[in-house]
């Protein structure tokens, strides 16, 4: 279910005129102006190699910027020494989430963070407890080995890290690949309640459109590294010609409604539920 646009007044993050390329000559991003506002849920959306992970790892100080600036909370992340204020703003949850567990046991894992900017004994295991509830990992977990849970356990872990810092945006990185439907619905409304009922602003890079139309409020939309759409999720969607030159489709049943355009569908349906909807308005206007 997609939820409208909520008010949102607090710029979390800005981003003017970025440019990043890799040490190899690598032109990522080029020119990027984009504000991040708080209460959002957002998708980056793009084919391989459109700039999507670049820019999300831009967008918490993990790369810094070839020219331009980006922003959080105020703090340029080109300035030495703000690092450790960076990680309690915004968090990063990586596409595996192998590649950023690394203590031998659940609760070193969660604690990493707090320890690591320097939090009281008393404060960092308030923040474990906390971060453990809202993820769902329980105390009985806590001295086991991460690598001896599930994916998708394994991925509450790596969020409950990132949670411990207390930042008001987290980015995660395909967070349903290699999951089934059921860990896939699981982890996707598990961060729609970090967004609705925690207040968390929720950035997430995917590949699946209709994930993007279930969840995200908003997208963001890249090609050769270069911003071409930013809008409601809706209303991207209903743009097919220009989303077909970023190699991007709306999800099937977009699609559908928009071959039957002359029948008076909408050219914005997102979900199985919009069309029939659509199916019975154009039917009682038909009898």
């Amino acid at each position: 279910m997609t939820r409208s646009m909520k008010n949102a007044n607090e710029c979390l993050i800005e981003v003017s005129k970025l440019q990043y390329q890799y040490p190899d000559g690598t032109h990522a991003l080029r020119d990027i102006n984009l504000k991040i506002f708080e209460n959002q849920f957002i998708a980056l959306i793009g084919q391989n190699g459109s700039g999507k992970t670049t820019l999300a790892k831009s967008l918490n100080g993990l790369l810094k910027p070839s020219s331009g600036y980006v922003k959080i909370d105020g703090l340029d992340t080109r300035v030495k020494g703000t690092t450790k204020k960076i990680v309690t703003k915004v968090g990063y949850v990586f596409q595996n989430p192998d590649h950023q567990l690394f203590s031998n046991t659940i609760e070193k894992e969660i604690a990493y963070g707090p320890k690591n900017i320097g939090l009281g004994h008393d404060e960092v295991n308030q923040r474990v407890q906390d971060a453990a509830q809202v993820c769902g990992v329980e105390r009985g977990l806590f001295q086991d080995h991460p690598f001896f849970l599930t994916k998708g356990l394994r991925q509450r872990v790596a969020i409950a890290s990132i949670l411990a810092m207390r930042p008001k945006t987290i980015i995660v990185d395909e967070p349903t690949t290699g999951q089934d439907l059921r860990q896939s619905l699981e982890v996707m409304n598990f961060l729609r309640d970090l967004w609705l009922h925690k207040g968390h602003t929720i950035i997430i890079i995917t590949h699946d459109m209709n994930i993007v139309a279930d969840y995200a409020q908003r997208c963001v939309v890249l090609t050769k590294g270069e911003l071409v759409m930013d809008g409601a999720t809706r209303e991207i969607f209903s743009q097919p010609d220009i989303l077909a030159k970023a190699y991007v489709k709306p999800p099937q049943i977009t699609r559908l409604a928009q071959d039957v355009l002359e029948y008076n569908f909408p050219k914005d349906v997102l979900s199985v539920e919009e069309m029939i909807q659509a199916f019975k308005k154009i039917a009682r206007k038909e009898h």
